[in-house]
């Protein structure tokens, strides 16, 4: 009888020990989950942090094009066709 609860009394602890592990690792699973999601957040506002930035270069690099730089002349031109063709096409929808 002794040696049926000394087996019992060691699967107790077995089981006891398996569920405090399993609970250790269910926070150390939601911990990394908020730390994956915090990290996707930081991603995406530095992603769009490096839009902005390239943005504000292509205008500059239009800028300095303008202003008779001769580096990006052609580009310069281009955004400007490409504008011109912007407004001719509200002129042509307002004229509708």
């Amino acid at each position: 009888m002794s040696s049926t609860l000394k087996i019992v009394d060691s699967l107790e602890n077995r089981v006891s020990k398996m569920l405090h592990r399993l609970e250790v690792l269910e926070q150390k699973n939601q911990q990394l989950h908020q730390e994956l999601a915090n990290s996707k957040e930081e991603t995406q506002r530095l992603h769009q942090e490096i839009s902005q930035w390239e943005e504000k270069y292509n205008t500059l690099k239009i800028a300095n094009s303008m202003l008779g730089s001769d580096n990006n002349k052609k580009e310069a031109k281009l955004k400007i066709n490409t504008l011109i063709r912007q407004i001719d096409h509200c002129i042509a929808q307002l004229a509708e």
